[in-house]
């Protein structure tokens, strides 16, 4: 939590916590609630200095801030596999970004609004 800049508001050890950044709070829950590979959308007001400021502190960037119609935005996994992800308003002067999926893999946007899935090699 402290590479994510999260603090604790408040715990139940081994059933759930509240846990805060600014203005935002998320609840953690163990057991039938909460499955590792969870997916979580948190807005914020710049995903490009979020990323930096992650980067620094060394946290697990799964897909940098990259643009789309609905955010720019980044992926950054915790150590037990949930995807955070970090958006900000989209950038209407860059083009849109490469999406990386839960399975790792990265799709391209092409012509036409299709996503076609990206050779990596």
């Amino acid at each position: 939590m402290d590479v994510l800049g999260f603090t604790v508001d408040w715990q139940t050890p081994g059933v759930i916590a509240s846990v805060g950044r600014d203005r935002c709070h998320l609840f953690l829950i163990e057991g039938d609630q909460g499955h590792p590979g969870t997916w979580v959308w948190i807005g914020v007001s710049d995903a490009g200095a979020l990323h930096e400021d992650y980067v620094a502190k060394g946290a697990t960037i799964r897909n940098p801030p990259a643009n789309f119609s609905w955010a720019y935005e980044m992926q950054v996994e915790d150590p037990d596999g949930n995807v955070l992800r970090f958006g900000s308003e989209p950038k209407p002067d860059q083009p849109t970004g490469n999406w990386r999926d839960m399975r790792g893999d990265v799709w391209t946007l092409e012509g036409g609004g299709r996503w076609r899935k990206a050779s990596i090699g």
